[in-house]
């Protein structure tokens, strides 16, 4: 009894200890599932979501690593992110197969302590992780309403092997983070997804604007085999001539052409009926021909075909895509296809149409551009082609006696030798040019300069030779060298009133000069070839702001340019013509700075100044070299305003003298009164804005507001409140860099207040 007793006491008591530890250990498990609910709960990408999950699993179950495996439905695996190194990488398993696959299957959790007993282990997680596994407990991830989205696993457990608590433990995490998963999934899709629309519009603008036909056909696809995780696509076209559909490119093939009947196979399928065919198993379809997968090597499994489509409806090829990874292809890549393809199409159609008439546009290129020179060209046989007007007029012939003939029969003594040179170059397919050569037709002795050259088409196929002869009169040659310095149609102009008005002049005229900032340190950074190369480039768009403009190109000073407007001869309107061309110079140069940004080159600055004034022009220099110029006062105002850019942070600043006889209406304003260095008298300057966007300057109309009132009260000596507006400026538009020299200057005024009255004018000290 005694002894009874003790023992019913002693069974009692431990009794009443355990149940304080079950309960603590309930509650503990209480806690740490809420923790999880508010951890990830504030986590906002998948990444990190299913780093914390795997930590939380790991030392909950006293586990040496933990695993989440996600499931993906359009391929159907079971995919985890896992850390390597510095780089991140994804391991797939399809979602049938493992322990892993096996829990996603069944939805029920699982311990195997002997995973090499297990014959379903998946050894390649392994194999790609360095990890060896010995013991597993993997649950499935399920959602509110039941839907399995992945399994969670821990393994290797530290002592020991796994229990049942640890399995239930790993249900209820995987329990309690389902939804936030299953969120971060939709949300990393989602995000996908908009990230290849945005890819797909740009690629389709992209491939759009190609002519070329085979970089376009490689550029589809490879970009279709990506776009479709597909193992590789071909685009075929078809060939109205001969009732084909061919191939020039077809990824992984070596640009292997391929050509077969346009009813055969898949493809001939979708050309001949425009619906498209989406086939999961290839060699199960009695439509599929599986020689072309003898004659390449390849092993085709599944089939996306779409037909390519043109704006008139009409079917103009197929494009294929093969083997997409993970299994089949889905009703989503039919559609991405599709709407790929519609697009391409466009593109595929003017490359077609290029194609076609680039061997006549080479034909005919120079004799359309070479006008006013005369152009023979030659067949394949060495008989004259045609000839233009020009070309007759030089020749001295007409069509009857001219074409048809070889230049054997038609260049006879004493141009013989012309026959003879246009022969060996056609045999030896090389061209040449001769410079002042002396021809002699219907008695009369010509000057001319010769150029010979071989017409190729595309393929290299040799069409013919193309002969140009170029009168060089006297009148020729002076056109020729005033067009290097003005517009063509302005050197008729002056031909036309004669030699005299190249002679001295007083003229009123508007002076243009524009210079690179910090030239010197650029030259430095690119080299000699380089700076060449965008001095050429550079050149040759800002020139042709200034002629379209009706501007003459006075000279190249290192890398600066001066023009005039209004001389030779005056427009009447040349101030506005100049403005006109200093603006388009920096929209010129805008474009050019975003072709050399994208090539990863640096962006060039330039200031452009413009003065209008009375101006002394004509020919300058001694009897062995003379240069049609302009000097005066008006001239080095111009090249003041010009070095001034720099001081005002300004790309175009003019004078009062030509903002006052501008006709057309431009967003300027006044930024300052300046004394030049040289003069005594000082002169308004204004900077030109009409060249900013939106984005270069907000908020325009209410900073210039802001900034006149600043400078009325600078003007004044008024110099906080003047600071003051051109803070506003500065809120408006934080990159107006004059409002804040105009800050520093009212700060520097209100520390040296000028002596005697304040007339608001600035002495620059440099030129």
């Amino acid at each position: 009894m005694g002894l009874n007793g003790k023992r019913s006491t002693s069974t009692r008591a431990a009794s009443t200890r355990e149940k304080p530890a079950a309960l603590r250990e309930r509650l503990r498990r209480s806690e740490l599932l809420l923790g999880v609910t508010e951890r990830v709960s504030s986590i906002e990408t998948l990444d990190d979501l299913l780093k914390v999950l795997v930590e939380l699993v790991s030392a909950e179950t006293d586990a040496e690593r933990g695993t989440l495996f996600l499931n993906d439905p359009e391929t159907n695996e079971l995919y985890s992110r896992v850390a390597l190194g510095p780089l991140k990488r994804e391991i797939r398993i399809l979602n049938d197969h493992g322990i892993a696959g096996a829990v996603f299957q069944s939805g029920k959790g699982e311990i195997v302590n002997d995973v090499d007993a297990d014959p379903r282990f998946e050894r390649s997680v392994d194999q790609q992780t360095n990890f060896k596994t010995r013991s597993i407990v993997c649950a499935p991830v399920k959602t509110a309403r039941g839907e399995i989205i992945g399994v969670v696993q821990a393994l290797n457990k530290r002592s020991g092997g796994f229990h049942h608590v640890d399995l239930e433990l790993v249900e209820a995490m995987a329990k309690q983070a389902a939804a936030a998963l299953q969120n971060s999934q939709m949300l990393e899709r989602m995000r996908r997804t908009r990230r290849q629309e945005m890819e797909f519009l740009e690629l389709v603008a992209d491939i759009t604007s190609s002519l070329d036909l085979s970089l376009l056909l490689r550029r589809v696809m490879s970009e279709a085999t990506r776009m479709l995780k597909a193992d590789r696509s071909t685009l075929f076209l078809h060939n109205a001539k001969t009732n084909e559909l061919w191939s020039e490119v077809g990824e992984g093939l070596n640009a292997m052409e391929i050509r077969m009947p346009n009813h055969v196979g898949i493809a001939g399928a979708v050309f001949q009926s425009g619906k498209t065919i989406n086939i999961p198993h290839a060699y199960a379809d009695l439509r599929f021909n599986p020689a072309f997968d003898k004659k390449t090597g390849y092993f085709t499994r599944s089939i996306l075909c779409v037909p390519i489509v043109n704006k008139s409806g009409r079917v103009i090829g197929v494009t294929q895509a093969l083997n997409k990874a993970g299994g089949p292809f889905t009703a989503e890549d039919e559609a991405r296809l599709k709407a790929f393809t519609g697009q391409v199409s466009i593109a595929l159609e003017n490359a077609n149409l290029f194609d076609d008439v680039q061997n006549m546009k080479n034909y005919n290129q120079s004799v359309l551009e070479s006008m006013s020179s005369g152009v023979i060209t030659f067949d394949e046989d060495g008989r004259i082609h045609t000839c233009n007007t020009a070309g007759y007029r030089i020749l001295r012939t007409s069509e009857a006696e001219l074409l048809g003939k070889t230049a054997a029969e038609f260049f006879i003594a004493p141009n013989e030798w012309l026959a003879q040179r246009i022969v060996d170059l056609s045999e030896a397919n090389k061209s040449d040019a001769l410079l002042d050569a002396e021809v002699v037709f219907d008695g009369e002795t010509r000057n001319v300069n010769v150029t010979i050259q071989p017409l190729i088409s595309l393929k290299q196929k040799r069409l013919g030779t193309m002969l140009m002869l170029e009168d060089i009169s006297s009148e020729k040659r002076m056109k020729s060298t005033m067009s290097r310095y003005m517009d063509p149609a302005l050197a008729e102009k002056v031909l036309a009133a004669g030699g005299e008005i190249l002679g001295g002049q007083n003229v009123e005229a508007t002076v243009l000069f524009c210079d690179i900032r910090s030239f010197t340190n650029l030259t430095e950074e690119l080299g000699a070839q380089a700076t060449v190369a965008l001095l050429n480039e550079y050149f040759s768009a800002m020139v042709n702001c200034i002629t379209a403009e009706g501007g003459m190109l006075d000279k190249f000073i290192g890398d600066a340019i001066m023009a005039e407007f209004g001389i030779p001869i005056s427009h009447g309107d040349d101030p506005d013509r100049a403005m006109r061309a200093a603006i388009a110079m920096i929209n010129e140069l805008n474009a050019l700075n975003l072709r050399r940004r994208e090539l990863g080159q640096k962006s060039i600055a330039i200031g452009i100044g413009l003065n209008t004034d009375s101006i002394v022009s004509g020919n300058i220099g001694s009897p062995k070299r003379m240069d049609y110029t302009v000097i005066g006062d008006g001239v080095n105002l111009a090249s003041r305003l010009e070095g001034a850019c720099k001081e005002y942070s300004a790309q175009i600043l003019c004078s009062e003298n030509t903002y006052k006889k501008l006709r057309g209406s431009y967003r300027a304003r006044e930024i300052d009164r300046v004394i030049v260095k040289g003069k005594t008298q000082p002169i308004a300057v204004y900077e030109i804005l009409d060249f900013h966007t939106d984005e270069t300057f907000p908020n325009l109309p209410e900073a210039l507001n802001a900034f006149r009132g600043g400078l009325k009260y600078y003007r004044g000596g008024e110099f906080d409140r003047a600071a003051g507006q051109f803070r506003e400026v500065l809120a408006l538009n934080p990159r107006d860099k004059l409002s804040e020299t105009y800050i520093s200057r009212c700060e520097y005024m209100k520390a040296n207040p000028p002596n005697g009255e304040w007339d608001g004018v600035w002495r620059m000290k440099s030129k």
